[in-house]
């Protein structure tokens, strides 16, 4: 199922904390840029975002998951997704693992 331009919007107001968020459509999913760097893909309505150390010190224990078939374990954001600031710094950390 691809994502909803709906949901897309709904996640960049929530990461709005972490710079400018711009997504692009891509094979009917969407790549985050926070400022242009890439930080994450928006795949069957679910938000990924790259592991990054940092991000794995201030979560604690992640849930990771591919984002589609064949991609590498990305941090799966499911219940923190309606806290606008937690997800915010979250996407701050920025540099991949």
């Amino acid at each position: 199922m691809a994502s909803t331009q709906s949901f897309v919007d709904f996640v960049r107001d929530q990461i709005r904390g972490a710079g400018e968020i711009t997504a692009k459509k891509m094979f009917g999913e969407y790549a985050l840029y926070a400022d242009g760097k890439i930080f994450g893909l928006i795949c069957d309505n679910k938000l990924f975002m790259n592991p990054t150390l940092a991000g794995r010190e201030f979560i604690g224990i992640p849930v990771e998951a591919p984002a589609y078939h064949g991609a590498k374990l990305s941090f799966l954001i499911e219940d923190q997704l309606e806290d606008s600031s937690w997800v915010s710094k979250l996407a701050a950390y920025r540099d991949w693992e």
